[in-house]
């Protein structure tokens, strides 16, 4: 089984092929192909390589699934006596994509 652990948008994921993960948000249309050479980690069958801080030569190849936004939340914020109220909403952008293969 091959595993990796990449770092895209200040975060770190643990993938394997066939993986569909949610990312921050990348250029890119649905369909395309994505690859990520910030790999820290490879594993296949008990063979570990890890990087200081990536693998040398590593690389993902992903494929876009999909771009999207999550659900809205709600913030707001308060201050007792003063008549202070902000109501305020964000969605946060993703790119969904999926795993297609791990090479050292």
């Amino acid at each position: 089984m091959q595993l990796a652990v990449i770092e895209t948008g200040g975060k770190q994921y643990l993938v394997s092929p066939k993986d569909k993960i949610r990312v921050e948000k990348l250029s890119g249309e649905a369909g395309s192909d994505i690859n990520f050479d910030k790999v820290l980690l490879v594993a296949e069958d008990g063979d570990v390589k890890i990087g200081k801080p990536y693998v040398s030569g590593a690389k993902v190849a992903a494929k876009v699934v999909t771009q999207g936004r999550t659900k809205k939340i709600k913030i707001f914020k308060y201050k007792a006596k003063v008549r202070y109220r902000r109501r305020l909403g964000h969605r946060q952008e993703f790119t969904e994509i999926e795993i297609q293969t791990i090479t050292k």
